[in-house]
């Protein structure tokens, strides 16, 4: 059953809002300590970094004016920093506009996503980058 274009934009907002309050509580965290605080659950039960491991120092870095840094921390991070900066503004121009390019525009990158020539080298990337992780030894 698809996300109707209500609930779709309310998961968006609340998912970017709990990104900046993460980002806010990294920023405060870098400032008062020297160790950062390790949150992956599976890095944490396996000792082994997840795909996504290192996404907040990423964005950080990047915040910070540190692009390759940020890059090299983990690629995601740029992804992650791009998509919480053009969702809340896309969600608030389809309200204004009363449109909804944004739910749209999920519903075909779900269509495209589901494609095989897609899905295939994009699993295959974060695997990449998967083993890059567990490799820098994040």
């Amino acid at each position: 059953m698809p996300l109707s274009r209500s609930k779709l934009y309310t998961l968006l907002f609340i998912a970017c809002c709990a990104g900046y309050i993460w980002l806010y509580i990294g920023i405060a965290i870098n400032k008062s300590e020297s160790n950062p605080v390790e949150v992956c659950l599976i890095k944490q039960l396996t000792n082994i970094p997840c795909p996504s491991c290192g996404s907040t120092r990423s964005v950080l870095s990047l915040m910070h004016g540190e692009f390759v840094q940020s890059l090299l921390i983990n690629p995601f991070g740029l992804i992650i920093a791009f998509i919480m900066i053009v969702t809340p503004f896309w969600i608030l121009l389809d309200l204004v506009a009363k449109r909804q390019s944004l739910y749209n525009f999920y519903h075909k990158m779900e269509d495209v996503l589901k494609k095989p020539k897609f899905a295939i080298p994009l699993i295959l990337l974060v695997i990449l980058n998967w083993i890059w992780n567990i490799i820098k030894g994040l």
